[in-house]
């Protein structure tokens, strides 16, 4: 095995690391290096192989997971003349929510699930839910079959983005965890346009009888075959493994990741502070309570009831925008699709900016972004401008998303972090069921500006509240920013 030096931490909250010569690792790893605990060994050591593996394996998870969040706002169309539902009918706006209100059940029970039975099975539970209730949805007789497939599919759907956002916050070092953790999401919004061009290509079509919405529904399923596929070779999160008092196995897997990165094991960590053991869910909304993290609790429900008016007001919606400026069915559909590629380029752009720039920073900027863009989306009366807009929307809404999925997992522990993750995450899924209710007969009645308007408001609440109770994160390891 190589054995490159190891940038071993002082295991004091705060202190600064530095980087041991060879012989300095190879003294430390022979006298036991009691300084050095799990945690900072993690935050410390080299990107190896199996770094990239679960990136690229978490990047494939997510990449379906953003498939079935914009997949109803690319068909609608079709699902509308599929079913005769008028835009404005109770049916199409359930059809809309339906997906999301399965998310807030999956993210909220699920999400949380992930802390007692483990990072790895909980991913590859919620991949093989949603990609069932996909397919099954591809079959639908009616609208009402439909929307109970799509809010089944949600739920699955609701549990994949805090598990793996804690799964990511874990198993990486703290030097490259933004860089890395965005990459991951890049690959998620790949899916984005994808979604969008192939409604575009199918939605006209019948191919042998079939609708080519129901093909679009079916891809969707295709993540159950990824997961057979990989599951062998997806270690569990040695973080999650400590926080239940099982050592010898936290361990075992930190030694997987040293191996494949070239560095080199101590013979033993400095033990924990506290006895590490498994809390229920009544544990962990206790230390949730407690200093610091309750403030951080408080910051995340205000931060998830308002943030999902700007990402996914934009999304669900911006079709709905496109045709009440007069454009037909085709020319919406084209637009929306267009306008989504700036999903995949603003992740890419948020690759070096989450490490240039404090994370915090960064999702505030995004946010202001978000809402000049939009109301200049709202403004546009050509279909330049509006694919501009559009793309300049989209771009920003991925440097924000990117930014704070890494930044909510930064900044609790991991024995609660999924949990306090997913019970505010569903927040946002719940309130992104309810904006077509809210937004459209806004639209309706009032116009794109106005609609535009109540977003930005949103946003507004969200940075302020951001601003003021959200700590500092970027470049800083786990035990510095959660102490004990």
């Amino acid at each position: 095995m190589n054995t490159q030096p190891l940038e071993l931490g002082s295991g004091t909250p705060g202190a600064p690391r530095r980087p041991l010569s060879a012989d300095a690792a190879h003294d430390a790893s022979q006298h036991g290096a009691q300084d050095v605990t799990l945690g900072s060994f993690m935050d410390d050591m080299p990107v190896g192989s199996l770094h990239r593996f679960v990136v690229w394996i978490v990047g494939i998870g997510l990449f379906f997971d953003m498939y079935e969040i914009f997949l109803v706002s690319s068909i609608g169309s079709a699902l509308q003349n599929e079913y005769g539902l008028d835009a404005h009918s109770l049916a199409f706006k359930l059809l809309l929510a339906s997906a999301f209100v399965g998310m807030f059940f999956g993210s909220l029970c699920l999400g949380s699930l992930a802390d007692r039975i483990g990072r790895r099975r909980a991913f590859l539970l919620t991949l093989v839910w949603y990609s069932a209730f996909s397919l099954l949805a591809a079959f639908s007789v009616n609208a009402t079959m439909l929307v109970i497939c799509r809010c089944l599919t949600g739920v699955g759907v609701g549990a994949i983005y805090p598990v793996s956002d804690s799964f990511l916050s874990e198993i990486l070092p703290k030097d490259r965890r933004g860089r890395l953790a965005a990459w991951a999401y890049t690959t998620s919004y790949v899916a984005v346009p994808l979604v969008g061009f192939l409604a575009v290509w199918l939605n006209p079509l019948h191919l042998g009888g079939i609708a080519g919405w129901r093909l679009i529904l079916a891809i969707g399923s295709l993540g159950a075959v990824f997961v057979l596929a990989v599951q062998h070779r997806l270690p569990e999160s040695p973080r999650w493994l400590l926080a239940q008092g099982r050592a010898d196995e936290a361990y075992a897997a930190a030694r997987r990741f040293a191996e494949s990165a070239g560095a080199r094991l101590p013979q033993r960590f400095a033990e924990p502070k506290v006895q590490q053991y498994p809390l229920g869910l009544a544990g962990r909304l206790a230390l949730l309570r407690r200093a610091p993290y309750g403030k951080r609790y408080l910051m995340l429900t205000i931060f998830h009831l308002f943030q999902g008016f700007g990402y996914y007001g934009f999304g669900t919606l911006a079709g709905a925008v496109v045709k009440s400026r007069g454009f037909d069915v085709t020319g919406s559909t084209l637009f929306v699709a267009l306008s989504f590629l700036g999903y995949p380029i603003g992740s890419l752009l948020s690759v070096p900016l989450l490490n240039w720039i404090e994370r915090r920073t960064l999702v505030i900027a995004s946010l202001v972004s978000i809402a000049v863009f939009g109301v200049g989306f709202a403004y546009s009366d050509s279909s330049t401008l509006i694919v501009g807009f559009g793309v300049l929307t989209t771009c920003a809404s991925n440097v924000f998303s990117n930014a704070y999925h890494v930044y909510q997992a930064e900044i609790f522990p991991a024995s609660v972090r999924s949990t306090a993750i997913g019970t505010t995450y569903s927040l946002s899924r719940i309130v992104s069921a309810a904006l077509p209710f809210v937004l459209l007969p806004v639209l309706t009645q009032h116009g794109p500006l106005a609609m535009f308007g109540v977003i930005s408001a949103a946003l507004a609440i969200v940075a302020v509240t951001l601003r003021a109770l959200g700590p500092l994160t970027t470049r800083r390891s786990q035990d510095e920013i959660n102490p004990v």
